[in-house]
């Protein structure tokens, strides 16, 4: 007779602190599960907590909480399936980060986490003790072996797993987006599969968490790296995977396979995503953000609208002397395309009385790079008072190539508690702007067709604070800028490198300066959705006080 074995698996959106909240969540999986007579329903890494939860799972408190709702699960899942959830583990004064197998009201197996990542957005050495490499648990017929989420990143692990009777693999994981990960992760899980001779499920969370959005993709890999299963990316779902016993051993049997969107619709969903998690799981519905008639605001207020709807943005045009009657057009048929509310405030009055207020001290002096920074402060300042008083997050809306640079204000256009675009590259903003007004989506809630007049992607770049200004005024083309910033940053090329690659010397070393520079800036800055493997944060920390710069 030949064994079958059904794994349920839960690609869910967990929530950081609201452990009682996450255990209902797991609980109602595990129901689904059961109902489809499941052998075991899984839940990602560090489910109960949600991930990551930093330096707030080294408090004993959180951490006896969490392990408390683990006991809680099991014995509200004793008659029935087998429950795998993600959690911390506290023993003998050290912490884990552990992955607990439920069965019968009971702990059956704890397998603890060896391979801590200490890189990019993570600091596990820091937080969690390393644990011993586990051997496989078994379940009615199956032997499954349980690397967590880095543990399957390296060999010995799987290896281990393998000589000790494990018959599946299947990793549990908290492995957040950035463009292009997802085939890492393929990548090294077909080795992994390859090294052992055994399947493999791949089983990752969905959802924002502060910068890092969580974007799914579970998958099944067979023997030789046949792909068997593949979930959509950034959707929630519980999906049923049958195992089957054979011949040659256990296969995972053909399922469903999703077909993943190009690099620029997930890019997008991300910033969606990100920013409507960041509202929901902090207590906002409602967003407010200053509409320029540029084109990082407008690509921000779409993303807004997709995010919460439009009704609940709110723009505001807060013109000076310097906007341009086009920029007063331009944000008005923005706002009516999105369907968002739109006011307008003039900035001339509080402009006036700051001159006033400062003039006998200003006496003698030119106008200057001081007074345009008053202006973009003053639109802080009533952005800031409009979001106090009606409860609305305000959205800031600069771009990676302006927080590179520091062609920002802070105080002023700096001001915010989210910012969707934050590691978006200022050419990057015109493609992606002219992709949206092209696509739409089911989880968009905003309109469908041309949203973004194509007047304001088109239209030379300007922060308008003084008379005929354009950005490349004080800035290299954002071509250029941007091919530069993606060598420094991205790439941390030398300056002798980029030259080598045709840039003038002396524009490489201007960019540089400038990025160094405004690093006291990008440490004030809101957070927002990471995109790359060098988002402005976690994944490059640089000191504010820096003298050094290249030699070459």
């Amino acid at each position: 007779m030949t064994d079958r074995f059904r794994l349920t698996l839960a690609q869910l959106n967990p929530t950081v602190g609201a452990i009682d909240a996450n255990a209902q969540s797991a609980f109602a999986a595990w129901q689904k599960g059961r109902a489809a007579g499941a052998g075991l329903v899984a839940l990602p890494e560090m489910f109960i907590t949600g991930y990551q939860p930093q330096d707030l799972v080294m408090k004993p408190a959180f951490a006896n909480h969490a392990m408390a709702a683990v006991d809680l699960l099991a014995a509200r899942c004793a008659d029935g399936p087998a429950l795998g959830i993600g959690a911390p583990f506290a023993e003998g004064g050290r912490l884990y980060n552990a992955y607990y197998i439920l069965q019968g009201g009971q702990r059956v197996a704890v397998i603890l986490k060896h391979h801590r990542p200490n890189d990019s957005v993570f600091d596990e050495v820091r937080l969690y003790a390393q644990g011993p490499v586990s051997g496989p648990f078994r379940l009615g017929p199956l032997r499954i072996g349980t690397p967590i989420c880095e543990d399957a990143w390296h060999p010995d692990v799987t290896e281990t797993l393998a000589e000790t009777g494990a018959e599946v693999i299947f990793v549990p994981n908290g492995s957040p987006y950035f463009r292009g990960r997802f085939e890492d992760r393929m990548q090294i899980m077909v080795s992994r599969v390859v090294e052992t001779g055994l399947p493999l499920v791949y089983l990752n969370m969905v959802g924002g968490q502060d910068d890092q959005v969580f974007d799914g993709g579970s998958f099944a890999l067979n023997p030789g790296g046949q792909l068997a299963m593949l979930a959509p990316v950034f959707d929630e779902g519980i999906y049923h995977l049958d195992l089957t016993q054979g011949a040659q051993g256990w296969r995972v049997d053909e399922a469903p396979r999703a077909t993943h969107p190009d690099d620029w619709e997930q890019d997008y969903r991300a910033m969606v995503l990100s920013l409507a998690d960041y509202l929901r799981k902090s207590g906002f519905s409602k967003v407010v953000l200053g509409l320029s008639g540029g084109v990082d605001s407008a690509l921000v207020a779409t993303i807004a609208a997709d995010a919460v709807g439009p009704q609940n943005v709110h723009c505001v045009m807060l013109p000076s002397a310097f906007t341009s009657p086009a920029s007063l057009e331009d944000a008005a048929a923005v706002a009516t395309r999105l369907g968002c509310r739109l006011d307008t405030v003039p900035i001339g009055g509080p402009q006036a009385a700051v001159a006033e207020a400062l003039g006998p001290l200003f006496a003698g002096t030119s106008p200057g790079i001081t007074e345009e920074n008053i202006q973009s402060r003053l639109r802080g300042l009533l952005l800031m008072a409009l979001s106090n008083k009606f409860g609305a997050m305000l959205l800031t809306t600069g771009n990676k190539s302006e927080m590179a640079v520091g062609y920002c204000t802070i105080y002023g256009d700096m001001n915010g508690g989210y910012n969707p675009i934050k590691d978006l590259y200022k050419t990057r903003v015109f493609e992606t702007c002219r992709w949206r007004n092209a696509n739409h989506r089911p989880w968009m809630q905003g309109p469908a067709g041309e949203v973004i007049p194509p007047r304001v992607i088109d239209k030379p770049p300007s922060a308008e604070l003084r008379e005929n200004q354009k950005d490349e005024d004080s800035l290299p083309p954002y071509p250029v800028l941007d091919a530069i910033l993606d060598g420094l940053v991205e790439r941390d090329a030398s300056v002798a490198d980029l030259v080598a690659q045709g840039f003038d010397h002396a524009t490489v070393k201007r960019v540089e300066h400038l990025l160094y520079l405004s690093e006291y800036k990008r440490f004030q800055s809101a957070p927002g959705t990471r995109l790359t493997s060098k988002a402005f944060w976690l994944d490059r920390r640089y000191p504010i006080v820096n003298r050094w710069r290249d030699p070459t």
